[in-house]
Parts: structure tokens; sequence; C-alpha cells
């Protein structure tokens, strides 16, 4: 099943890419343990763990939903053909997520609104596609909402150059500008509301801009987090960064509160890169958090 419906929203799984994202546990996850990945094996393999080759699995996945008449996209994968020199899983990718995208129902004209959580390169690839030599919008009817401090973060106008060797070169000027130039992009602060049931809320740490979706309707409820977490792990070791994190301590900060709130409310969280079943309901459990059940969606095996 690709498709559940929560209240009057309908979400959809629409993947890009599934598998290894070459790097080790200990390179994704220096804050992490060896023998937190050996002492939770049995059941984070194969789906977000490669234990033979040492490598973390990762989905690259849109959340696809239908809300109040309106199609949405939350995030857009790594784009096709873009030029990546430091990350090398997602340089000159090419995919066939827009027939992904037509076969759950939707054509690139028929969608309302993109919600990029933040500005990295496998959350905004999409956003564009190569045209004759020139990146245009690939979404030509939609909104693009960006939250503000993550689009000023990577603008290189405000003089920002991305570190090298993490991944973000080229990103601005070919997945962000072109939709700004277009008319296409609106900038939000503190949060913005879409509709009655869905609203966006900054979430700060791993990039200044970072933000989730939360969706409440009839008694469902459910939090699209981004990459505040990459691995089910960080449910349960929840002090666990990731190597991306802009602001190591205001990540940890924001987890803890972000999967303190699902568990209180009994809220399923999706992030944007787990394969398996894409998301789970979490209980507390001391200081840290349990998965109290699994989302409804089938595991994804491939793409």
């Amino acid at each position: 099943m690709n498709e559940i419906v929560l209240g009057d929203v309908s979400v959809t799984r629409v993947m890009e890419y599934f598998g290894s994202v070459e790097l080790s546990p200990s390179t994704f996850f220096p804050d992490s343990s060896d023998d937190a990945w050996r002492r939770n094996e049995d059941w984070l393999a194969p789906d977000f763990y490669d234990p033979a080759a040492d490598v973390c699995v990762s989905a690259i996945q849109t959340w696809l939903l239908r809300s109040a008449g309106r199609t949405i996209l939350v995030d857009t994968g790594v784009g096709n053909h873009k030029e990546r020199p430091h990350a090398k899983v997602w340089d000159h990718l090419d995919t066939n997520y827009l027939g992904n995208l037509r076969r759950a129902g939707v054509s690139p004209e028929d969608v309302d609104l993109v919600i990029n959580t933040h500005l990295h390169n496998d959350h905004v690839g999409w956003n564009t596609y190569l045209d004759d030599g020139s990146w245009v919008p690939t979404f030509p009817n939609a909104t693009y909402l960006m939250p503000r401090p993550d689009f000023e973060y990577w603008n290189p106008d405000n003089g920002h150059v991305p570190r090298r060797g993490r991944g973000n070169e080229n990103v601005f000027e070919d997945s962000v500008a072109p939709v700004r130039d277009a008319g296409l992009v609106e900038l939000w602060d503190d949060g913005f509301t879409i509709d009655a049931g869905l609203r966006l809320e900054l979430a700060p740490g791993h990039t200044p801009g970072s933000s989730i979706v939360a969706l409440e309707s009839g008694t469902d409820k459910a939090l699209f987090v981004g990459d505040m977490l990459h691995t089910p792990l960080q449910f349960l070791e929840p002090e666990v960064n990731s190597c991306f994190c802009v602001d190591p301590g205001q990540s940890r900060a924001t987890r803890r509160r972000i999967l303190g709130r699902a568990a209180d409310i009994n809220t399923l969280v999706f992030p944007a890169h787990l394969g398996g079943h894409g998301g789970a309901e979490l209980r507390r459990d001391g200081d840290r958090f349990t998965i109290a059940q699994w989302a409804a969606f089938a595991r994804v095996t491939d793409v």
C-alpha cells in the first residue's frame, strides 16, 4: 500500500531512490556507537542498514498530500542530471521519479504547492529539470514554499559558500534560483498555515530553516519532519546527530521536543529518508523513545 488516509488528507509515498548512501554509520552518525548498531541490527537491517557492507540505507521520497482540493508535494528529492561533485551518489542521477509521480495520478502541471522542508540537495532537486541546457521549474503551476531562514542562509548573494565536501554545491543555483526567478517562490518565517489540516513550523538545527509539516485532520495526526532524523535508531537515541547538522546542539533539542510531542499525542512521524514502512508512532521510554508501531505503508524494497 503506497497510500494512507489521515482524516480528510490522503498521503501517498512517491519514491525516487532506495539503497546505499555509501556512508558507514560511524561517518553518517559520528555520535552513534558501534554497539548501538550491533544491538539493533536485527531490525535495522535490511531497511535502514546493510551490515555486510557496513553502510546506511536510505530512501529518497516525496510525500504527496491531497488536502482541501489541492495537490501538495513535501520535498522533491535529488533530481536528474544535477552536478553534485561532492555527493557522488547524487551526481548526475537519472531516475524515473516523474513516472512514479504519474503512477500516483499526478502530472507536474497538477501540483499546486511544493514544500521544501529545507534546502539541501536531496530535498529540492526536482524543483527544476534540464530543458535545452537551462534549469526550469518542474511544477509550473505550483507555489514553492521555502523557509526564509534557509533561503537566506544558502543564498550566495548573502556571501554563503557551501562547505566543500558537504554536497550542497550548485544547489541554490540549479534548484532554487530558477523557481525564484520564475516568481514561484513564497518565503515564510515563523510558521505558515496551508489549510485547516496542514501547517508549517520551524524546527531548526539540521539547517537554520529546517521545518516540519504538521497534519491534524479529524482524530488523525502526523508530522513530516524532513531531516530531523535520518535513521530510526535516532528514535531510540535522540542525542545522535547526522554529520550534516549545522547546529548539533539545536538539532538535539529540536529532535527531543518534536519526538516528545509526537509520543505524547499519538502522532505518526514521517522522516524524509526512512525506507521500510516510512514512519512510526512512538512512545516514551525514559529519556528516549521506542517504536510503538510502524506506519501502514508497505515496506519499500526497490524503486
